[in-house]
């Protein structure tokens, strides 16, 4: 099972960018698959979070309203849409996914992309 991400990048804060996590080797349609990032001396948090069977999103407050998570069945692909980026949002972005659903127990992990505003 792998994890890639891609998609992060430098960006003004105002700005826009849409990270990409695509999955291969896992059929992830029964998972929960989040988004977490970690900043330097900072604890790693959960940003967006996907029932995948349902639909059903759920975001941190210091992002709401301005990222969304989404997939691609076809491409088997995880989505982050982020908009109105700010400086506190500059980290190491995952994408993990947990087969069991209960977006608790995270099995998978990719290997990070790095996001910075200024």
């Amino acid at each position: 099972v792998q994890l890639v991400e891609s998609g992060g990048g430098s960006v003004q804060a105002g700005g826009s960018l849409r990270l990409s996590c695509t999955v291969s080797g896992h059929n992830y349609k029964t998972d929960c698959m989040s988004w977490f990032r970690q900043a330097p001396g900072k604890e790693r948090e959960g940003v967006a979070h996907l029932h995948t069977n349902t639909g059903s999103t759920y975001y941190a407050d210091s992002v709401k309203g301005r990222f969304a998570i989404s997939r691609d069945y076809a491409k088997n692909t995880l989505y982050l849409q982020m908009n109105s980026l700010k400086p506190e949002d500059t980290a190491m972005y995952y994408c993990a996914a947990d087969p069991g659903g209960s977006c608790q127990y995270y099995g998978y992990w990719g290997q990070g992309t790095q996001v910075t505003v200024s």
